[in-house]
């Protein structure tokens, strides 16, 4: 008896010796989940300093990392097609914004579709095992969809900016064929939620299958038209009857104690200017700053925080949806090994002018509504902005707004949460980065290599950069970064950038601000540093000529 005790012992011990002395197993990849938020400002969050609330945003933020120069491409589709293909715009074809025919004299940069020479988020992850699945707003036009550019499945809508948040027989399931999972009485129907209920549902049946799985959730909120709720707007028009001034103010100051501003080259830009534009749609502001909110009617004043307060519910809403996938995904025990990334896809939209607009985009007129009337803002049926008063507090402190390229219109918030992959959370990163890093950190990160070919022809070499060694806490290499957006341009080597604007009642010249001192482009140094300026002005030249840039837009037909 003891012979056999003493035999199972040595068994048991050179099992156990053999087992340490195996390799380690690999890690598993992680699954990846995008969130992007469609014309949420930088300061909108309130991990960023807003008054929004967005609890799960800001857990998910204090424990991963938050970025401060987080760059985009200024507006809606060029944004989509770098952060989907890690080249810029141009170089994936939809330099400036998409379109039904390719205009002829445009050149291959703005076919307005996704060309044939990149390759999607979904096209590389699909080879390496990953389920692809995509809820939303896609806008890099129907012809290159979400199926035909490597997605499972999806839901939500593939034409226009925009759509009504409450029709919902306009969001499609496709493949075609595919029946709608998810029944929501048309009363009931809202596009945010329902969104946020199919990202559940794909993710539940990705985990039903084997890992790993990428989802990209494609949020609409809170591009116009400003839809939501009423009882949900309710909670926020006390505090946005306090006024943009009053606001802006705040938001600065709890930026400095989040430690999101971190020094005095910080500083509170003056009320931003309303782009030069027709009398119309600029509320008769066009070149002027946005007025001072006590200046204005106290019926005007009610109808403007009515209207904000329904964008805030819009960003509450997206947030309600995070929570309820970071619940899911702890209690699936799946959260650690998710890489989450949350951003948006440019600064706040000042579209058209102080009042917002009703009606469609360019063609609506400025409606105030008071008394009882308030709260049909943001109903079903309606079509409605925030105008340019609220996007400057939105890009809170930063000059101009969506369709610049000044700081107001590049910078996004990025929050990366990724427990089992992230050294050093709940801190701000200082590090620039654009969204064209996406596709190489995921890359990276997943252990997959970059097509060389797509359908039997050469792929277009990536342009952005991983941020895996950010994640780790190490810093990368001085890069340029170059922008355009419809003769709005810009380029930033190091803490340096030079910014062309447009739509100005004077003259339009380059400028050139020092970041590291001046983040918020106060002052300009091009007559002080003008080698600098032609030499930043010669890069940007050469970069526009490389990456098939055509700056001077023709009419179009």
């Amino acid at each position: 008896m003891v012979k056999k005790f003493t035999f199972l012992c040595l068994l048991i011990c050179g099992l156990l010796s053999l087992e340490t002395c195996l390799p380690a197993s690999e890690p598993e990849p992680p699954n990846v989940l995008i969130i992007l938020l469609d014309d949420l400002g930088y300061s909108d969050l309130g991990c960023y300093g807003g008054e929004i609330r967005t609890p799960h945003i800001d857990r998910l933020s204090q424990q991963g990392l938050r970025f401060t120069q987080f760059y985009t491409s200024a507006r809606c589709c060029p944004t989509r097609a770098s952060l989907m293909t890690g080249l810029y715009p141009s170089l994936a074809g939809i330099g400036d914004f998409t379109r039904n025919k390719p205009h002829p004299s445009r050149g291959p940069g703005y076919i307005g579709r996704l060309n044939e020479a990149c390759v999607t988020l979904a096209e590389a992850l699909k080879p390496a095992g990953y389920q692809c699945y995509y809820v939303g707003k896609w806008h890099m036009h129907p012809k290159t969809g979400p199926i035909q550019r490597g997605f499972d499945e999806f839901f939500g809508y593939t034409r226009g900016h925009s759509h009504d948040q409450y029709d919902a027989d306009y969001y499609i399931r496709l493949p075609e064929g595919r029946q709608k999972e998810i029944a929501v009485d048309s009363e009931k129907f809202y596009a945010t939620d329902v969104f946020n209920d199919y990202a559940l549902h794909f993710i539940r049946e990705a985990q039903t299958k084997s890992p790993p799985w990428f989802l990209f959730l494609g949020h609409s909120s809170p591009h116009f038209p400003i839809q939501a709720p009423a009882r949900r707007a309710d909670a926020y028009e006390d505090i946005y009857r306090q006024g943009w001034d009053l606001l802006r103010t705040e938001r600065f100051e709890r930026m400095q104690e989040l430690g999101l501003i971190d020094g005095p080259h910080w500083q509170l830009s003056p009320r931003s200017q309303v782009p030069v534009d027709g009398a119309a749609i600029t509320n008769g502001f066009a070149g002027q700053k946005n007025p001072a909110w006590d200046s204005l009617a106290v019926d005007r004043q009610r109808d403007l925080a009515r209207r904000m307060a329904v964008f805030a519910a819009m960003v509450e809403s997206v947030d309600t949806g995070v929570g309820q996938i970071i619940d899911h995904l702890k209690k699936t025990k799946d959260l650690d090994n998710t890489l989450i990334l949350l951003m948006s896809d440019n600064g706040a939209c000042y579209e058209w002018g102080p009042f917002g607009f009703d009606g469609p985009s360019r063609k609506g007129t400025t409606v105030m509504r008071r008394d009882a009337e308030l709260r049909e803002t943001g109903g079903p049926g309606t079509y409605q902005s925030y105008g340019s008063g609220w996007a400057n507090l939105g890009n809170t402190p930063f000059r101009m707004y969506k369709h610049f390229t000044h700081e107001g219109g590049l910078s996004s918030p990025l929050i990366a949460h990724w427990p089992d992959g992230i050294n050093q959370t709940d801190r701000w990163v200082r590090d620039p980065a654009h969204v064209m890093d996406i596709m190489p950190t995921l890359l990276e990160i997943t252990g997959t290599s970059y097509p060389s070919q797509r359908n039997g022809k050469r792929t277009q070499p990536l342009e952005g950069r991983s941020l895996l060694p950010t994640f780790q806490g190490t810093s990368g290499p001085t890069r340029s970064i170059g922008f355009d957006h419809q003769g709005a341009r810009a380029l930033r080597r190091g803490d340096w950038k030079i910014v062309w604007s447009k739509r100005t009642p004077t003259e339009v010249s380059w400028e050139l601000y020092n970041l590291a001192k001046d983040r918020c482009e106060m002052q300009d140094l091009a007559t002080t540093e003008p080698e600098l300026l032609n030499e930043l002005t010669n890069e940007w030249d050469r970069w526009a000529r490389r990456v098939g840039v055509i700056w001077q837009q023709p009419p179009e037909k």
